[in-house]
């Protein structure tokens, strides 16, 4: 009876937290490919650069989470990253978290 209360706690609770997990699937959604890839260069820096950069930078989510929704420049030379105000503040976490793991 326990095992199952524990589990009834579990599917609950399940429910009640969204949680987002990114994937390339995500990177199509929002667009992301139209400049950049994960291993060669296209318009913008390679996926797995901006994560072997930012590997040690405990504020590194947030920093590219930013980056993604207001954009930039300077970083990379001269590429510029346009602003994505389309991209919902979760979805530009997950993404940071996504690149982050790319290393």
């Amino acid at each position: 009876m326990k095992n199952f209360i524990s589990l009834f706690v579990f599917i609950c609770l399940a429910f009640q937290i969204k949680v987002v997990y990114a994937d390339y699937a995500l990177l199509q959604k929002n667009n992301c490919l139209a400049c950049h890839y994960i291993d060669k260069r296209k318009y913008g820096p390679k996926l797995n650069e901006v994560a072997l950069r930012y590997a040690n930078d405990t504020n590194a989510k947030e920093k590219l989470a930013k980056k993604i929704k207001s954009g930039g420049s300077g970083v990379w030379g001269e590429d510029i990253m346009p602003p994505q105000p389309h991209v919902s503040n979760e979805d530009a976490i997950a993404l940071a978290k996504y690149i982050l793991s790319l290393k």
